[in-house]
């Protein structure tokens, strides 16, 4: 297969990844490991990026830490949910097709004819709600663009390994070559290390006397100038389901900050918001405003709020939560009884949830524990005070993260439960 990785003012970009709608409550990486198994298992490589993830491969010159092309060209054009583009990249043609917020074709053609039967193709499906393609084609309502200007304020969308053993693999074999530079590069200084040293046997016995006289006389020195301190305990292991906040008081928490930050703002489109650990965001997306409007209303209406300006036309927005009170919380069934008891808990509103184990090691250098940790996610209508009352019965629950989705109107959440 052809390299599918394009050169854009001297930045990579992947291309030609196989991309699939996420279903609801799936993990990207879990959704992306079973996805390639059924579709290739050489496809190594995984993007996600709103409801989608996107497959590729080391084989045709993709690497992790990549940008994809077409997740770049799409938040560009976010104000456009359905759009068919063809850019020029060199002697090649890249096509990009999006359906009502879903990527179809991710292609890059070699052959300009290619390109423009592809195009032709797919332009006879109706309501497009743009066209892009080289002014050359002379293209009915197609208009022509940079790829260079579309790619530059991008969102970055980096791709990730599917399995972490073969990163794993890779640390190991980066370890073992380092080590093997470093023994060549000191060599010289190692074989004077490890030279044969003559024996006491072959010294002059005064020396040696008057050398382990000086060693004495030295030692008592320092003992009279330094206290030698008594190597000090470690500090306590710190569980983390001892500090854990209320859950209620969490999803209120969260709920009130991302209503306090998703207000309407005239000329500015909401996209999406998040609650985090320590902060919730939201996403505008320019209409027909400007960026002076939207200043003066978040001033009055989201004081103390953070704004930063991703793009001309593009906002992002972050408050602090506030503190919420913490109890000390742990599920005292196993972990295998837990995950049970989530899935029932799920199958009784009659909604589907991604359910797995976790095991999260912590240390002080001196002891160990492992704690197991139970992993939900899931998307759902109900906002996260309603939510979280699923786990009413459940102790040792965190909700780590809730986003809500402007476009689906859909909430995402990720939930823990510290099990015994």
């Amino acid at each position: 297969m052809a390299n599918q990785v394009i050169s854009v003012d001297r930045k990579k970009y992947a291309v030609g990844l196989f991309w699939q709608p996420t279903g609801a409550g799936y993990v990207a990486r879990n959704y992306a490991r079973t996805l390639a198994r059924s579709v290739d298992k050489k496809l190594n490589l995984y993007v996600e990026y709103r409801s989608m993830v996107g497959l590729g491969a080391r084989r045709v010159g993709h690497r992790s830490g990549m940008d994809c092309a077409a997740v770049a060209v799409m938040d560009t054009l976010a104000e456009y949910s359905s759009f068919l583009a063809v850019f020029a990249v060199g002697r090649q043609f890249y096509l990009v097709a999006v359906r009502n917020g879903v990527i179809l074709e991710d292609k890059l053609f070699d052959k300009e004819e290619d390109a423009r039967a592809e195009y032709f193709k797919l332009s006879e499906i109706p309501d497009w709600g743009a066209l892009f393609a080289p002014g050359a084609w002379g293209m009915p309502r197609a208009v022509e663009r940079n790829l260079a200007d579309v790619v530059q304020r991008a969102v970055r969308a980096p791709l990730r390994p599917i399995s972490r053993v073969r990163a794993g693999v890779a640390s190991v074999i980066l370890i073992v070559v380092f080590v093997f530079i470093s023994l060549w590069f000191f060599r010289d200084p190692l074989n004077l290390v490890f030279a044969p040293r003559p024996s006491v046997d072959e010294i002059n016995p005064e020396i040696v006397a008057e050398y382990q006289k000086q060693v004495e006389e030295k030692s008592q020195e320092l003992d009279a100038q330094f206290d030698i301190k008594k190597p000090q305990p470690p500090e306590p292991i710190v569980l983390p389901y001892e500090y854990l906040p209320d859950p209620e008081l969490r999803a209120q928490v969260c709920f009130q900050a991302i209503a306090f930050l998703m207000q309407p703002v005239t000329g500015w489109n909401q996209v999406s918001a998040e609650c985090g650990e320590t902060h919730a965001s939201v996403v505008f997306a320019r209409d027909f405003g400007t960026l002076d409007d939207f200043y003066a209303v978040a001033t009055e209406i989201m004081p103390g709020s953070f704004v930063q300006q991703e793009s001309d036309s593009r906002l992002f927005v972050r408050a602090t939560l506030p503190s919420v009170p913490t109890v000390a919380s742990l599920d005292e069934r196993d972990v295998e009884t837990v995950m049970r008891a989530v899935l029932t808990a799920f199958q009784y509103g009659d909604m589907d949830a991604d359910v797995g184990m976790v095991v999260d090691t912590l240390t002080n250098g001196v002891d160990t524990v492992n704690l197991d940790i139970v992993e939900v996610a899931t998307e759902s209508k109900l906002n996260p005070v309603q939510f979280m009352r699923i786990f009413e019965e459940f102790g040792g629950v965190y909700m780590t993260r809730c986003a809500w989705d402007a476009s689906t109107r859909n909430w995402n959440y990720e939930v823990i439960i510290y099990a015994k």
